[in-house]
């Protein structure tokens, strides 16, 4: 038998350990306790020993990560997580707790980082025959070959019975050690592990560096490494074939420094030994001094009365009794994560899965995030960023929150500024949603949620500037130069506007103009306006000067006014439809730049409804689109009822193909507000209706497919509403109404009791007019 030396017999004390696993925790506690070493070793990269004792600092609190990344490449980075249940965390806080030097001994990052760089390009390159790609040589997964030899389908519940459930620190302190030895010993004998691989290489440097401490502390050394490695490190090797694998690695400058991580983050697969599906409840069987599914259940009630499920102290009792009976009935020494999980499921759930998916993500999961001193190395943009979520009061958390910004207030614009000046520089921090409060230019809604990799998105802006603000504006005016088409200048335009960029801005409207001029497509010309005029309503509430792009905007109008007609002709079916956005988008984009001072006197206005006015009348261009012109002139009060109900005449009289009639339809009465037009001007709904019923049975399948995509997208409100007309026929009342005179579908005049009866309520809304009795009367209807 192998075994585990200890520090008796002149050799150093190897303690394989399965990475983020509570039992190897406990076990690796109770080891250094027994044996109390000079020195410990931990896998790890060799630039953190200086970042190692901050790990004793009050102010650190794992789940933490390693963060290594390149000098010059600042994405180009790696993670070593560690949880308050990972053995080598473990390891480091018992060291610095007995004044016991603690160092990691793993491949340095330098190489690491290298390595895959160089593994990338070759990636991109053909690989020869007969040629090993430079990758891990395990492709088995060690604990799965173990389990399944025990006959066990789930490594995870025989890694429970195994190591958590036998207790660490019971008998043997070193026993749980010596046969994992033995079983990676045996599985890398069967296995091999090749010759080309990383881990050769790997364990070439530990053995390089535990042979290094044995030097400096002869027989009083521990390492702390993956239970894969512990048979490598065991084995005898020469000093010089170490070095010669280890001979003419890649390698590149590189920075460490440790940056919080989450519960949520350990459960991706990936990094340092990461993947475990359930930390939080790891976390909980490596805190749990006693009594672990009593104290794990009691924490599941909890959670369910907070989310108002009735959960008594009965339920905890039936749901431990049940847990302890499926563990018996499924031959386990103890009830684990699956029998606890079955017990909530069937008493505190009653069955259900839906609460069950929040247990999960709450608790067996979690958001936990860890913290990091200030004192830990870090860029200096990361330090103005960490300096400026203080002075706001913007704690980064890892469980998403929603947070509501009212932008006339100082705390809420600069809240405002620092997030958007994060997503230009690619620190997705905080993400825009649509404000429940309301719809003004002066809220906004954000969804924060800090993960991890952000702190990398931290180091990689670095190279933009040191701060948050020159670092934005800097990138900003980057992105100005190499954006490749009008509508992302537009759009970083509006960014720079939101993220207060006075300096970047000129650099992105100079580009912009230059962009403008030598655009001729109509369609980018018109998705550009939209953001633009969107950027000049953010200067009032903002204090941002926008006259520049107020004029930039104004000439953009124009230019759209010119081509669109001409760009309108002969379009198919999926060009029309994109180009009835395109108007649409306009037509909103110039409601809002009436105020512009370019466009006050009226004269963009007035050009758009001449443009409207000659898309309305010619044959080339697609029906869609004449429909859609006539519709908006309707709604903009350019266009009387009677004379749009004309032009629909005109357009579904049987001399116009169907199909085309059917375009015209679409876009006359299709979007927003189309259905209840059909609703209160019974004359354009009789049309359609007659039209509709008119249509030659073999051209009725071309147009039905246009129909049905109209009208299926009204509220069901409102095709109820019309179902109903269809039934009774337009412009005849339903039998239980008396009939009126008038116009179809209205009354003969306005009823004025209800018109009264609305009158205070719209002068609530509306608010005063400048009226001395209307303000009067105004503040007698609010008492």
């Amino acid at each position: 038998m192998t075994g585990v030396q200890t520090r008796d017999t002149g050799q150093p004390l190897l303690l394989g350990v399965r990475h983020h696993g509570p039992g190897s925790a406990k076990a690796v506690r109770a080891a250094l306790e027994a044996s109390r070493p000079r020195v410990v070793l931990v896998e790890g990269p060799p630039e953190a020993d200086p970042l190692v004792p901050l790990a004793a600092s009050e102010d650190m609190r794992p789940p933490v990560a390693l963060l290594a990344h390149a000098v010059d490449e600042p994405g180009r980075s790696a993670f070593w997580p560690l949880a308050a249940f990972s053995p080598e965390w473990v390891a480091l806080r018992w060291a610095l707790e007995h004044g016991v030097p603690a160092r990691f001994i793993d491949l340095p990052a330098a190489h690491t980082l290298a390595w895959e760089r160089d593994t990338e390009d070759e990636e991109e390159e053909e690989e020869k025959p007969g040629e090993d790609a430079l990758d891990e040589d395990v492709r088995i997964d060690p604990l799965g070959v173990l389990a399944d030899t025990a006959g066990y389908d789930d490594a995870e519940r025989w890694w429970e019975d195994v190591v958590e459930h036998r207790g660490a620190g019971k008998g043997d302190t070193l026993a749980p050690f010596t046969a994992l030895e033995e079983a990676m010993t045996a599985l890398r004998e069967t296995y091999g592990s090749g010759g080309h691989g990383r881990d050769l290489i790997r364990e070439a440097h530990m053995r390089l560096r535990i042979r290094d401490a044995q030097r400096e502390f002869e027989d009083g050394v521990a390492v702390v490494c993956g239970a894969w490695h512990v048979p490598a490190l065991r084995r005898r090797t020469g000093v010089t074939a170490d070095r010669a694998l280890l001979k003419g690695l890649p390698k590149v400058k590189t920075d460490v420094t440790w940056v919080p991580w989450t519960h949520r983050r350990l459960s991706r697969a990936g990094g340092y030994g990461a993947g475990i599906g359930s930390p939080g409840w790891y976390a909980h069987l490596f805190a749990a001094q006693d009594r672990p599914v009593e104290r794990w259940l009691t924490k599941v009630a909890g959670l369910l009365r907070a989310e108002d499920r009735t959960v008594s102290p009965g339920h905890v009792i039936e749901a431990v009794r049940l847990a302890e009976t499926l563990a018996a009935l499924r031959g386990r020494p103890l009830p684990g994560l699956g029998e606890a999980t079955d017990a909530v499921r069937a008493v505190m759930c009653e069955g259900s899965d839906v609460p069950l998916a929040l247990v999960r993500d709450r608790l067996v999961v979690g958001d936990v995030l860890g913290e990091v001193p200030d004192t830990v190395p870090a860029v200096p943009l990361q330090r103005d960023l960490e300096r400026t979520q203080r002075r706001l009061r913007l704690r980064p958390e890892a469980a998403e929150r929603e947070l509501d910004l009212d932008l006339r207030e100082d705390t809420g614009a600069e809240r405002s500024r620092l997030l958007h000046r994060l997503r230009l520089l690619g620190i997705d921090w905080g993400r825009p949603a649509a404000s429940p409060s309301g719809t003004g230019t002066f809220r906004e809604t954000w969804r924060l949620r800090w993960e991890p990799e952000l702190a990398v998105r931290s180091a990689e802006a670095g190279v933009w500037g040191t701060t948050v603000l020159a670092a934005a504006t800097a990138k900003a005016e980057a992105d100005a130069v190499t954006a490749r088409g009008l509508a992302d200048v537009t759009a970083l335009a509006e960014h720079c506007l939101l993220a207060a960029l006075p300096d970047a801005l000129p650099v992105v409207m100079r580009v912009l103009a230059d962009r403008a001029a030598l655009d001729t497509d109509v369609a980018h010309l018109a998705q550009a306006l939209p953001a633009l005029v969107r950027s000049l309503r953010y200067g009032d509430v903002r204090g941002t000067d926008t006259a520049a792009l107020a004029e930039v905007a104004a000439g953009l109008a124009e230019r759209v006014f010119v081509g669109l007609p001409p760009a309108c002709a002969g379009l198919d079916a999926d060009a029309a439809e994109e180009m009835r956005g395109h108007v649409d988008a306009v037509h909103g984009a110039l409601g809002l730049l009436a105020d512009v001072p370019a466009a006050r006197d009226g004269r963009l206005r007035a050009r758009w409804r001449a443009v409207l006015r000659t898309l309305s009348a010619r044959d080339t261009v697609p029906g869609v689109l004449r429909g859609r012109a006539v519709r908006l002139l309707l709604d903009g009060g350019e266009l009387a009822q009677d004379e749009a109900a004309r032009l629909m005449g005109l357009v579904l009289s049987p001399g116009t193909p169907p199909a085309d009639a059917a375009a015209w339809v679409e876009g006359f009465v299709g979007g927003s507000g189309g259905g209840l037009l059909l609703v209160h001007d019974e004359r354009l709904f009789g049309l359609v209706d007659r039209w509709l019923t008119a249509v030659p049975t073999e051209a009725f399948t071309d147009v039905l497919p246009l129909l049905r995509r109209t009208f299926s997208a009204y509220e069901p409100g409102v095709r109820r509403t019309l179902g109903e007309l269809v039934r009774r026929g337009p412009g005849r009342q339903d039998r239980t109404e008396t009939a009126t005179p008038g116009a179809p579908g209205f009354g003969p005049g306005v009823d004025q009791t209800r018109a009264d009866a609305v009158s205070p309520v719209l002068r609530l809304l509306l608010g005063p007019d400048g009226d001395e009795g209307t303000r009067g009367e105004r503040v007698e209807v609010r008492r």
